[in-house]
C-alpha cells in the first residue's frame, strides 16, 4: 500500500531505537514506540466504523498522544482537523458541523458541552487529556502494535485547517498529502536540517506552525524534539543546552531577551532560530543578534500554504524581510484590480503557486474561485513588495485582520459580538501596535443614544462567546465612528489615533 504523506514522514522510521520525543517527565519516545502507539489509535479509530475520508475533529491538549493521533489519521487515511483549544463551544459548534465531522475528540472537562453536538450528526465523541489519558487511548491500549497502512494518494486531503475571512464565517482549507509533504521536504532541505537535530518544540500542535512545519520538518529529517506542552521560559532555558534549533513566535524571543539567563553562552551550541507567524520587530532582530551572535531566519506562511518564502539558511537573513519563495514556490506581486503583474519595488497584493497551495475551501466554490485562480495562484490577502535583489516584505495583511501573539483574528466576528450588547449601537475593532504580541486587539463602541453601556458586562459576554486571543484588551467609548464620503468606516484614522495606546 502507498500513503505518501505517512510512508515519508513516519512510516519510515519504523524499527528504529532512535529518539523523537523528550519529554520534560525526563522520559524519551523511540521512533518505534511512537509508531506502535499510533497503531494502536489507528486500530482505536477504525474500530468506530469511520473510513477513509471521514473527518476527525479534535480539540485537546498538546501531548505524545496527541501527535500520534495525527501520525494515526494519516496512517488511516482520515482527515484531521485540528482545533485551537482556545474555542468556545460556539466556535466550536461550527467547525464539527461544517465539517461533518465523523469523530470529535475532546478534553474531557468538555465532553459534556460537546456530546450534544457530535449527537446532532450521528457523530461519535472519545475523550484524550493531557496526561495521555481518556477514552480513545482506552480502546486503543489493547490493540495491535501494527496497523495496515491504507492507500492513499497525494492528492488525496490529509486535512483541513479553518481560517476566517473578514465576513467573519470560518473557511475550511483543504490540504493534501502532497501539500504537506512537499513543504516538510522543501523546509527541511532549506534549512539544513539532520538527524542530529533536537528541535526546541514549544508550539501548539493546533496550528500549522508547531504540526505542519516544525514537527513535519523534524520527522522528514529524522531528528528529535524537546517535546513541551507550551511555552515555557524556565523549561526553554533549562533544555537549550541539549538543543539545536528552536521555532517560535516573536514572543518566544521577546521573553528570552527579557531573561538575563539567555546569555550568549546558553544560546552558542545552538545552530539555527527560527520566527513566524507574525512580523518579528527589527529591534528585536537587532538585541538577539547583540545578546547570541545569532541572527533570526525570519519565514512566510499562511494556513492555506504552509510555507511560502524564508530568508536563506547560508546568505543575508534581512531584518523586515521573509526572504525568497522557497524552491518550486513561485510568488508575485500583483495589482488587485487588475490582477497584472508589479515590477519589482512596487507595493501589491501577493499571489503564490506551488505544490504547497491548497485545493480550495471546503464547500465554499464561490469563496475559492475568488481567492485561487483557474491557473493555481492564490490570492493571499496579503500586500508586500519584492525588492532589487529579490527579497519578499509584507507591509500588511488585508486591511483589518490583526495579527496578535502569532494568531490571525478577524474583527468582524468580534464586531459582531460587540454590536449586539445592550446599549451598543455599532462597533469598530482595530488591531494596535503591541510590544509583546505585535498587536492586539482594541475594541471602539458606539453607544445608543442617551445610552451608557456596561463595558464589564459586555467582556463578561465576549470572555464566553470568543477565545481568550481575540478579546479585546481595551474597550473604548466614542460618538462617533469616522467615516469617508461613501460611508466606510476609517479604521486607518482609528488605528492613527489608538496606536500608541500600548507603547507598541
Amino acid at each position: 500500500m502507498e500513503n505518501p504523506l505517512y510512508d515519508r514522514l513516519f512510516g519510515r522510521h519504523a524499527g528504529k531505537s532512535t529518539p523523537f520525543l523528550h519529554l520534560l517527565s525526563g522520559e524519551t519516545v523511540t521512533h518505534q514506540m511512537f509508531l506502535e502507539r499510533t497503531a494502536q489509535i489507528a486500530h482505536a479509530l477504525t474500530a468506530t466504523g469511520i473510513k477513509a475520508g471521514d473527518r476527525v475533529a479534535a480539540q485537546i491538549e498538546k501531548s505524545p498522544e496527541a501527535l500520534a493521533l495525527y501520525a494515526a489519521c494519516a496512517q488511516a487515511g482520515l482527515i484531521f482537523l485540528p482545533l485551537n483549544t482556545a474555542y468556545t463551544v460556539d466556535e466550536l459548534t461550527y467547525f464539527i458541523e461544517n465539517s461533518g465531522a465523523a469523530l470529535v475528540i475532546c478534553d474531557s472537562r468538555s465532553v459534556a458541552a460537546l456530546t450534544p453536538v457530535a449527537g446532532s450528526l450521528n457523530a461519535r465523541i472519545d475523550t484524550l487529556d493531557a496526561d495521555g489519558s481518556g477514552t480513545l487511548t482506552e480502546r486503543a491500549a489493547g490493540q495491535p502494535t501494527s496497523f495496515e497502512t491504507v492507500d492513499r494518494s497525494g492528492d488525496d486531503l490529509a486535512a483541513f485547517l479553518y481560517t476566517s475571512g473578514t465576513t467573519g464565517r470560518s473557511k475550511g482549507a483543504m490540504l493534501t498529502q502532497d501539500n504537506l509533504l512537499s513543504n516538510a521536504e522543501t523546509l527541511a532541505a532549506e534549512w539544513q536540517f539532520t538527524d542530529a537535530d533536537v528541535l526546541l518544540h514549544a508550539l501548539p500542535i493546533f496550528h500549522t506552525h508547531g504540526l505542519f512545519v516544525a514537527t513535519n520538518v523534524t520527522l522528514a529529517a529524522g531528528g528529535s524534539m524537546v517535546f513541551m506542552p507550551k511555552f515555557d521560559l524556565d523549561a526553554i532555558i533549562a533544555n537549550m543546552p541539549r538543543a539545536t534549533s528552536m521555532m517560535g513566535v516573536p514572543t518566544f524571543y521577546t521573553r528570552l531577551l527579557d531573561d538575563d539567563r539567555f546569555t550568549r553562552d546558553l544560546a552558542a551550541h545552538m545552530r539555527l532560530f527560527i520566527s513566524g507567524s507574525a512580523p518579528l520587530l527589527a529591534e528585536t532582530h537587532v538585541q538577539f543578534e547583540d545578546r547570541t551572535g545569532h541572527r533570526i531566519l525570519e519565514r512566510y506562511g499562511m494556513t492555506e500554504t504552509n510555507m511560502n518564502t524564508s530568508n536563506p539558511y547560508k546568505g543575508e537573513r534581512r531584518a523586515g524581510t521573509v526572504g525568497f519563495p522557497l524552491p518550486g514556490v513561485e510568488l508575485k506581486i500583483t495589482d488587485a484590480d487588475t490582477g497584472a503583474c508589479l515590477p519589482d519595488g512596487e507595493i501589491g497584493q501577493i499571489e503564490v503557486r506551488g505544490p504547497n497551495v491548497f485545493h480550495g475551501y471546503w464547500q465554499m466554490p464561490e469563496k475559492t474561485a475568488a481567492e485561487l485562480r483557474e491557473d493555481g495562484f492564490f490570492i493571499t490577502g496579503d500586500l508586500g513588495r519584492i525588492d532589487e535583489d529579490g527579497y519578499v516584505t509584507i507591509v500588511g495583511r488585508n486591511k483589518d485582520l490583526i495579527i496578535s501573539g502569532g494568531y490571525n483574528i478577524y474583527p468582524k466576528e468580534i464586531e459582531l459580538v460587540l454590536d449586539d450588547q445592550p446599549g451598543v449601537k455599532e462597533s469598530a475593532v482595530i488591531g494596535v501596535p503591541h510590544p509583546d504580541f505585535g498587536e492586539t486587539v482594541l475594541g471602539v463602541l458606539v453607544p445608543e443614544p442617551g445610552q451608557d453601556p456596561d463595558t464589564d458586562a459586555i467582556m463578561d459576554t465576549v470572555r464566553d462567546t470568543l477565545a481568550r486571543f481575540k478579546h479585546p484588551r481595551r474597550l473604548i467609548m466614542l460618538d462617533t465612528l469616522p467615516r469617508n464620503t461613501m460611508g466606510k468606516v476609517q479604521k486607518n484614522l482609528l488605528r492613527e489615533e489608538y496606536g500608541g495606546m500600548f507603547g507598541g
